[in-house]
């Protein structure tokens, strides 16, 4: 789960980490409320949408006056702001953050994720703020510092002084930057967060050390322990079929291809798409019904998979453990009839009941095209897409 720099922020702020003052707006009259309530001779307009580079797609302007803070309001508000995140449909800006101006002598960038391969949080910094972290890892990857925080220590004074050391941290801001990576671990790991990453972090002239910036990602399992993050939310920044999809708890991701897959279970969910891909198809979503799929779930996956307008047919690929081959026969069937089923439909189940619930594929009477492996089924649904 993503939420705003804004809240991100509100975050921070609790945690003891500085950030500048600000305020969320939702229309230009409380845009302009909120430049006259900061107060100051200098204030950013900034887009609030789930994506990063939002300045060079015109999403983060200076106003000098509040006829400015007027004006760039008008114009951020409502437009469909594109980044190198949000791909070339762009995301349409509904919120901002109204944010007093900041002293900018140097920028740095400060991050916290979670490293799978070492089993250890990891610091990543560097002294080029304000850049595409990934720009900077390919032209001066030298620049980039990391530091693996053992969970069962935290992070140490010593590896506090080694990113201080890493980023050329002046003397007089070291003390203050090693507190903020502090605050900043604690931050994430009381939070359950997956990603929290501040770029700008800045060193003001006065060697204060600020959170120009802040994203943050949590991991959505953990989302049960904090009521109050989940209710920063905000589903008009999320894919409306990966939103429907969780209402039933079903695991859906959106893809750019044209086959619709069904699957029980992330790790086949992820094989049937590299073998989809194997025989020269593209899959248009990860789904994964999970253990216990009902007819309820197996119709909504099939309804949810039908508003992809690029679905031109659809693999329905089952491992019968826990989840009975017939269950899923029964859902498939049913699903096909309630949603009036207009694409080719290749059905792979294996497993528990196998024979039952190829019996009720074959007497449903449904132009169901059987398969008996992974890869036939791969082969003949890329086929089916193929005659279109």
């Amino acid at each position: 789960m993503k939420i705003h720099e804004y809240q991100g922020k509100e975050i921070l702020r609790q945690f003891g980490v500085p950030v500048p003052r600000g305020i969320p707006a939702f229309t230009v009259q409380e845009a302009v409320e909120a430049a006259q309530k900061l107060g100051g001779p200098v204030w950013v307009v900034k887009a609030q949408i789930h994506a990063g580079g939002r300045g060079k797609g015109g999403g983060v302007k200076v106003a000098k006056s509040i006829e400015d803070v007027q004006k760039h309001a008008g114009d951020i508000l409502g437009m469909q702001l594109k980044t190198h995140q949000t791909g070339p449909e762009g995301q349409k800006v509904r919120r901002l953050y109204i944010e007093e101006g900041a002293d900018i002598q140097k920028e740095y960038y400060l991050s916290v994720v979670t490293d799978r391969g070492t089993q250890k949080v990891a610091f990543i910094a560097s002294s080029e703020g304000g850049m595409d972290i990934e720009e900077v890892a390919h032209s001066n990857p030298e620049k980039i510092i990391k530091v693996f925080i053992d969970p069962a220590i935290g992070l140490t004074a010593e590896q506090g002084e080694e990113l201080a050391q890493g980023v050329g941290m002046p003397e007089d801001s070291k003390a203050q930057f090693i507190d903020v990576c502090q605050k900043l671990y604690k931050c994430y790991m009381d939070t359950d967060a997956s990603l929290v990453e501040i770029n700008p972090l800045n060193r003001d002239g006065q060697g204060n050390i600020i959170a120009l910036d802040a994203k943050f990602n949590f991991d959505s399992n953990a989302l049960f322990r904090h009521p109050e993050i989940v209710a920063y939310r905000d589903l008009d920044e999320e894919d409306p079929a990966e939103v429907e999809a969780s209402k039933f708890d079903l695991a859906y991701i959106s893809l750019d291809g044209n086959i619709g897959c069904l699957v029980n279970g992330a790790g086949l969910a992820m094989s049937t798409m590299d073998t989809i891909k194997l025989y020269g198809g593209e899959p248009a979503n990860f789904l994964d019904v999970g253990g216990g799929a009902t007819t309820e779930k197996v119709t909504e996956a099939f309804k949810i998979m039908l508003k992809n307008k690029n679905v031109n047919a659809i693999l329905v690929n089952i491992f019968g453990g826990i989840m009975k081959c017939d269950t899923i026969a029964e859902g498939v069937v049913a699903a096909s009839k309630a949603v009036g089923l207009s694409v080719p439909l290749v059905v792979r189940m294996k497993g528990t009941n196998e024979d039952a619930g190829k019996k009720i594929l074959a007497e449903s009477g449904l132009p169901i095209i059987t398969a008996n492996t992974m890869a036939e089924a791969a082969e003949k649904v890329v086929a089916e897409v193929n005659k279109a």
